[in-house]
């Protein structure tokens, strides 16, 4: 067989003789067309194998650059975000607290114009009743005029006859014209009087319609900022309610444990008023406006508990890549099928390893399999895993804060090369890392 496939190939690679010579002689090496053959192919095979490796190596580096910009932008965003939303809030507070100081004096001039209208209404009934009384003893004068000039004219006979007494007479004629006179002057004066508390009656009652007419413009205004205010609120909440449903945890336990507890970074944001009869009416201002403050502080509290969640990458360099994922493999030193609780990064000795979550570290030290291991352990239960560590950072009980550095990528323990294994634990069972992180892309 081997002469045949010489034979073969003898036209293209001819035999050839590489000839060593030394002091006294002189060696050649036959070297056949099948060596020659088998020495060209894998030369051929080891280029093509070095290519492939390199393209392979140089794509896997641009991704995780790629990568780690996406997450750097992301982050940029979202803090930019928040800080948009904080002006945001503050500045609808603002609005909020100058509608309610104008809605309070629009309402107060309201009450003001009513009280004097109350009171012209009462002066006009008061001059009515004076009229009314004038006009009864100005009848009551006129039937005494009546009966006084017939009384004189009784009189003026009687004097006739007797010759006498006529000037007492004119005296008492001249004095009932005087009396006449003087109830007709305060008569005049009394329906003067009245007519202008109608016409200023009138004016209070155009600038409490016209007070009216601004209340309800006010009242649409701030209805609007409102409606504003309660969708922006409720739309900022929806990635951060995701993130949570994500990762497992529910939204009231995050509540309770910020509000319980000393993390809680802002103190709650206090109602603008409370109603003097103990409630409040939830269509008004003050009931909206306390609803808006509740969903900014429940938005706040949000992102506290956001920030005690492990949703970060525990590598952020870019030499690194992912080796391994959650769930079952073949163990790379056994060859035997198992469950792998956690993610491997492989990348260079000494790569910067950070804390995922703020937390307490629990172990810090060399355990078993996982060589030099850091156990962090976080709020809700949650503990994570930093195992085959080349070198720790951080001491047992030490408080560390998302992106301390707690140690550098290593290969200690049951490890075929440099390389991070990360686990999540809830409640002692591990869960699948990945969850968390890509829970955590929609904030940071």
């Amino acid at each position: 067989m081997s002469d045949r496939l010489n034979g073969r190939l003898e036209p293209i690679l001819p035999e050839k003789r590489l000839f060593l010579r030394a002091d006294d002689k002189t060696r050649f090496v036959r070297l056949r067309p099948l060596t020659q053959a088998t020495m060209i192919g894998g030369t051929v095979a080891f280029v093509a194998w070095s290519m492939i490796a390199t393209a392979i190596l140089l794509m896997s580096s641009i991704g995780s650059g790629n990568l780690r910009d996406q997450v750097a932008r992301e982050q940029a965003n979202y803090e930019a975000r928040l800080d948009a939303m904080a002006q945001q809030r503050d500045a609808r507070a603002a609005e909020a607290d100058a509608a309610h100081d104008r809605f309070s004096q629009a309402m107060q001039r309201v009450s003001e114009m009513q009280s004097s209208l109350l009171a012209s209404e009462e002066r006009r009934m008061e001059l009515e009743a004076g009229i009314e009384t004038v006009q009864r003893t100005l009848r009551r004068a006129l039937r005494d005029r009546d009966e006084a000039r017939e009384q004189l004219a009784a009189l003026t006979q009687v004097q006739a006859e007797e010759n006498g007494g006529s000037r007492t007479a004119l005296d008492l004629a001249r004095d009932a014209d005087d009396m006449v006179g003087f109830l007709l002057t305060a008569l005049e004066n009394t329906a003067l009087e009245r007519d202008a508390s109608d016409h200023m009656a009138d004016q209070y009652r155009q600038q409490a319609e016209h007070m009216a007419m601004e209340t309800r413009l006010m009242a649409e205004r701030n209805n609007r900022i409102f409606e504003q205010l309660e969708e922006a609120v409720e739309l900022s909440m929806v990635p951060l309610e995701r993130v949570f449903r994500n990762a497992g945890v529910s939204t009231q336990q995050i509540l309770s444990a910020v509000r319980s507890g000393a993390s809680a970074d802002a103190p709650a944001l206090r109602p603008i008023s409370v109603s003097t009869s103990g409630s409040l009416d939830p269509d008004s201002d003050e009931a909206r406006a306390n609803s808006v403050l509740a969903g900014l502080d429940k938005l706040n509290r949000y992102r506290i508990g956001v920030g005690r969640l492990p949703v970060s990458r525990p590598v952020v360099s870019g030499n690194v890549r992912q080796t391994s994922g959650f769930g079952p493999r073949r163990h790379p030193l056994t060859g035997r099928n198992r469950m792998h609780n956690g993610l491997d990064w492989a990348g260079p000795r000494g790569t910067p390893i950070h804390a995922t979550a703020d937390g307490v570290v629990t172990q810090a030290g060399r355990q078993g399999g996982y060589g030099n291991l850091v156990i962090i352990r976080h709020d809700f239960g949650i503990e994570t895993y930093y195992a085959h560590l080349n070198s720790v950072n951080v001491r047992a009980g030490q408080r560390v804060s998302r992106g301390d550095r707690i140690g550098g990528m290593g290969t200690t323990g049951q490890s075929t090369g440099v390389h991070l294994h990360y686990e999540v634990r809830v409640g002692g069972t591990p869960v699948n890392p990945i969850t968390y992180i890509r829970a955590g892309q929609h904030v940071f």
